[in-house]
């Protein structure tokens, strides 16, 4: 609708002769003569109630509407008998009840009255023969009533029983149940009951009262004084079904001295006097872009917990390729809503307890980066496990493990970006704003310039902080904070995760530049917030609400006062490992295959379709950081990568080694003066088949 200026009269009146309402260009629409002034100041009111203004909010209400119908169907067929009953019983009454009252009209009663009046009056006077005649006259006109009544009842009565006798089914039922319906009228009374008064068994159903006595009870609304309820929100939306559940927007009542945030502060209160659990409860505030204020509050209650479906496949495991440029699919809300993050110009970290889809939540933003070419990575795992393994397929750098020439490998790969991370600069200075408007990355300086985005993850964080001493875990902190805080407008995109979330494995002055954040479930608050932010938990963003049973769905923190509870799409291990050969197929076609996945021979094998030993592959990984390594910390490293080593011994290892056609130069390697049994990673690189060899 559009805006209208409404100008008070005085100031047309005493407007300068030369303003435009002086002038008449511009008139006030509120002025004594215009009949449309009332019309043109009343507020937009919507049309359409607020369940019918949208299509899921009308088939999520027309849904619940036929769900509680079909209940109550069936709960009053199965007690029709006894309705019957009831109804026969009334019937019965107001047969007896219309007996009562035809009676006297049939048998003329009021004849009789008038015929007992005369012969009382003719007894008194015997002689009076007017008496005596109009008396003989009254009785036989009640004899005569008498006839014409029951003949009539009587002939009116035959002529329904003969044309019933000769009717069809279907209306001597009808004509049953009208003679009952009407005869139930007659017998009903004020205490007359046919139906039961059945209460779908909701889990919960939401309304106003039930609304104004939960917020009361947790001290958000004033109690009142004797029957004065005291005050009470005002519903500017529903409550009303919306999806699963009941959405309801309302405002604190004025002078009760409350905000939103202290409605979001409550939100296990809350739950408790609503009946539910508190994960069932989505509240936020309304900002005044949407509409609102200080004081409103936006509120979803859901019928179960809404994050105990099944995960969704994620959508990009079905893509052939993406542009990093697009925001990436990542889960759905508790309302079913697919929730995507923009990661361009962002950086990202991931935290939570162990086993609760922390890893796989991470790996959804660098599988998006998989299927685009013009997408660098440098990876960094410092468990060392099968998670990460086949990103040797793709990524520029890849570094497996905590050990102390991983260590070396990542403060390497730390430099290295650093010193990139100022090339770029250095060039994005001395381009013209026409071709670098904003002093960033653009799809055509990505490619003119060979400057692809950079997305730099680390897993396991705390694995590489408890590996080093202090002051070699300030440095590294140091580099990492630097590439967060100044690498985004080069194109460095950092994606960091740490299952425990303290002080000392998630450092302040890393996590405080950390643009978005995800915490699938932790202990407590405090722990939360370490992940999240300082004070996200009073505010509602608040993951140790999360359970055991909430694998994969975590608080994702995308702004200084924008949450929102997600259950992140599952992209398993297997899916992952398809989606990094896919990449590296990308990147071969584009001529963007760079560093340790163009050189290692145990990628260049799976890309070639090359049968290579899964042992000796799995050797040339664990020592892809080492020139030579000792049988016993290779047993150790297999046994990390995958437990199925976690039987094998020296001999065993030497046999496998052997068959697989490793021939070693030394069977003794010497380590930091330790000269023990080992192997050469060149002697394992000599086995690979001859045709990988001369593709390198």
């Amino acid at each position: 609708m559009t805006d209208i200026l409404i100008k008070p009269l005085e100031d047309a009146q005493d407007a300068p002769e030369d303003s435009p309402d002086a002038t008449g260009e511009v008139e006030a629409v509120d002025r004594p003569d215009n009949p449309l002034a009332d019309w043109l100041t009343v507020p937009d009111v919507p049309i359409l109630p607020v369940w019918a203004r949208n299509w899921a909010s009308l088939r999520a209400n027309t849904g619940a509407f036929a769900k509680v119908t079909w209940w109550h169907s069936r709960y009053h067929a199965l007690r029709s008998p006894k309705y019957a009953v009831k109804i026969v019983g009334y019937s019965a009454r107001g047969a007896f009840r219309g007996g009562r009252r035809l009676w006297p009209v049939l048998a003329t009663q009021d004849h009789t009255r008038a015929i007992k009046a005369l012969r009382a009056q003719a007894k008194a006077k015997p002689e009076d023969t007017v008496l005596a005649a109009q008396a003989v006259l009254a009785h036989r006109e009640r004899t005569v009533a008498r006839r014409w009544r029951w003949g009539t009842a009587l002939t009116l009565a035959t002529a329904a029983a003969v044309a019933l006798n000769y009717a069809s089914l279907g209306l001597q039922f009808a004509a049953g149940c009208l003679m009952c319906g009407g005869l139930t009228a007659i017998g009903w009374s004020d205490e007359a009951q046919i139906l039961d008064h059945g209460t779908p068994p909701l889990r919960i159903a939401m309304d106003s009262q039930q609304l104004n006595d939960a917020l009361r009870a947790t001290g958000l609304l004033k109690q009142g004084k004797g029957d004065d309820e005291g005050p009470k929100v005002n519903c500017i939306m529903g409550p009303l079904r919306d999806g699963n559940g009941w959405a309801v927007v309302f405002d604190l009542p004025r002078g009760g001295g409350k905000k939103a945030p202290d409605v979001l502060a409550k939100r296990v209160d809350l739950a408790a006097e609503l009946g539910v659990d508190e994960i069932q409860v989505i509240m936020s505030r309304v900002r005044a872009a949407h509409g609102g204020n200080a004081g409103r509050v936006s509120m979803w209650v859901a019928d179960d917990d809404p994050y105990l479906a099944p995960p969704t496949t994620s959508p990009l495991e079905a893509l052939d390729s993406f542009s990093i440029w697009d925001a990436i699919p990542f889960g759905q809300d508790a309302r079913g809503n697919r929730v995507s993050i923009p990661i361009v110009w962002q950086s990202m970290f991931f935290g939570g307890l162990p086993r609760r889809g922390k890893t796989f939540s991470q790996r959804l933003l660098t599988a998006a980066g998989l299927l685009d070419p013009y997408v660098r990575h440098y990876v960094a795992d410092f468990k060392g496990g099968q998670d990460w393994i086949q990103m040797r397929q793709v990524a520029h750098r890849l570094v497996l493990g905590a050990e102390e020439d991983a260590i070396e490998a990542f403060k390497a790969l730390l430099k290295e970006l650093l010193a990139e991370m100022e090339r770029r600069f250095a060039l994005l200075r001395g381009l013209p704003t026409s071709i670098c408007p904003e002093g960033k990355l653009t799809p055509e300086i990505v490619k003119r310039y060979n400057m692809p985005f950079i997305l730099f993850t680390v897993d396991e964080l705390q694995e590489a902080f408890l590996a080093v001493d202090d002051q070699e875990r300030e440095e590294i902190i140091n580099d990492m904070a630097r590439i967060a805080r100044r690498g985004p407008a080069a194109g460095f995109i950092s994606n960091y995760a740490s299952q425990r979330p303290d002080a000392k494995s998630v450092p302040t002055k890393l996590r405080e530049i950390i643009t978005i954040r995800y915490s699938t479930q932790v202990t407590d608050q405090t722990s939360s917030d370490m992940v999240l932010g300082k004070g996200k938990a009073a505010q509602g963003a608040d993951a140790s609400v999360l359970s055991e049973e909430h694998k994969g769905v975590g608080v994702l923190v995308t702004g200084p006062a924008s949450f929102v509870t997600v259950k992140a799409d599952m992209l398993e291990t297997a899916g992952f490992n398809a989606m990094c050969a896919k990449g590296r197929a990308l990147r071969e076609q584009a001529g963007t295959l760079t560093g340790d996945a163009a050189n290692d021979p145990s990628a260049i094998a799976e890309a070639s379709g090359v049968t290579v030993s899964p042992v000796l592959s799995d050797c040339l990984s664990v020592m892809r950081h080492s020139v030579k390594m000792h049988t016993a910390d290779i047993l150790v490293r297999l046994e990390n990568l995958d437990e199925d080593y976690g039987d094998w011994d020296a001999e065993r290892l030497a046999k496998e080694l052997d068959d697989a056609g490793v021939k070693r130069t030394t069977k003794q390697v010497n380590i930091g003066g330790k000269n023990l049994a080992g192997y050469r990673r060149e002697d394992l690189e000599a086995a690979m088949p001859a045709e990988l060899l001369n593709t390198r």
